[in-house]
Parts: structure tokens; sequence; C-alpha cells
């Protein structure tokens, strides 16, 4: 579903990325991990747009490289953004309802159904403003968001940030549920041990290359990710 090659991309003068080349299937649930700063983040953002990127992306074997941001969320490529980025004045319902802009009403109404099913606690609270809710409600709530634009390649960034543990539990459960129901999803965390453990392949990135790839399993093994990244 998609393919990235020799893709690179800069801050002013410093290289964040440096020749990526990955892939992920549909239906495939892909990880990738790395240190502060490897340039994850980056990565994401070059592939849905937001950030200036050289190099081949191909969504459904179509270069969209050249394809604005909004161009790509139509053709089904959907971020769940570092820091969730909620609209803290709004309702959670206006919230969840903006992530369906490109879609009919009768298709956002249907949605909506579904991700209150998902998480619960967002219907509980629909009414009430988004920047009142917990940091975990927050990130149920910017999934939900992604979810409402009926994404076929979701974008996963650092979902597990500044949660506390039992949270990052909840909020893996919901991403088992979404690998189980065939959703593509690319996943971006640095808790690699929860990134690895639900996923069907991984990459490991260090200063904006990638130095390792293998099945989730494999890499969850390798010494090396175990020293770096699992504390073992």
């Amino acid at each position: 579903m998609l393919e990235v090659h020799g893709l690179s991309s800069h801050y002013g003068r410093i290289q964040a990325l440096a020749g990526i080349d990955l892939k992920v299937e549909e239906g495939e649930l892909v990880a990738l991990v790395g240190a502060n700063g490897a340039g994850k983040s980056t990565l994401l953002r070059a592939i849905s747009g937001v950030q200036p990127a050289a190099g081949r992306i191909a969504f459904d074997g179509k270069d969209i490289a050249a394809a604005s941001a909004e161009r790509r969320v139509r053709l089904g490529i959907v971020q769940v953004p570092e820091g969730r980025q909620v609209f803290g004045p709004l309702s959670v319902e206006d919230n969840l309802r903006l992530g369906a802009y490109t879609r009919a009403r009768g298709e956002s109404d249907a949605e909506l159904g579904r991700v209150y099913a998902m998480f619960p606690a967002l219907k509980e609270r629909r009414r009430q403003a988004a920047g009142l809710l917990s940091g975990g409600q927050q990130q149920m709530l910017a999934i939900g968001r992604a979810l409402m634009a009926k994404p076929r390649l979701l974008l996963l960034d650092e979902p597990s940030m500044g949660l506390a543990p039992r949270l990052v539990e909840e909020i893996y459960a919901k991403v088992r549920s979404l690998r189980q129901a065939r959703t593509t999803i690319f996943l971006v965390d640095q808790n690699a041990r929860a990134a690895l453990a639900v996923a069907d392949r991984g990459y490991v990135l260090e200063t904006g290359r990638v130095v390792l790839a293998g099945s989730g399993a494999e890499l969850l093994a390798n010494g090396q990710v175990r020293e770096a990244y699992l504390g073992m």
C-alpha cells in the first residue's frame, strides 16, 4: 500500500532523514522505533505531506510526493499527530466531526457511532470541551478523530507519550483491535516494547537512517534492540 524510496528531509542545514526505504503492505501493522530525535515523527509528517521531503512516496503504486496534505487525506492517509493536538475549546463531538470533513453528513454520522462504540468514554463526554479531558482520553479522541476520516492508512505518532502504564495498555488494546479489523497502520513510538509487541514488521531508525528491519518478534529478540531500546 505504501512504498517509500530514498526519502530525505532537512530542517535548514540539519538533515533529519537520509535515504529512507520502507514499505507497508495492506492490512499490516508496521512499527517504527528509535530514540528521541531519530527522525520518526519527521518521517510520518513527510508521508502525510506536512513536512517537505525529497524522494519517492507511492500509495497504491502511484507517486504522491507532489500531492498536498489535503489530497493525501482524501486518498486515505490520515495521521494521529504527536501530542494529540485536539481543539481544546471545542466539544468532543465537534473535534470528532472535524475529522470527517471530507465525508458526507450521513457517512460521518455512521462513523461517529463506530467511534463511540470503540471509545465509550468519549460518548459520555461528547458535550464536554476537549481540553478538559485527561491525557488518555485526549489520545482516544485524537485516534477517534482520525478514524472519522475512514483511513486506508492510519499513521499513529507516539500514542503512548506521557501516559501512565495502565493507560498505555488501554490505548494499545485499541490499536490491537484496529489491527484485527485489518486497518493498515504505520506506528511510531518511543515505547519500543509496546510497539514491536503488536507489529507484524518493524524498522529501527537511528539519526535519520533505517539500521534494522524484521518482524516485530525478531526485533524484540534482537540483542542490539534489547540493549538500546528495551533496557535489557
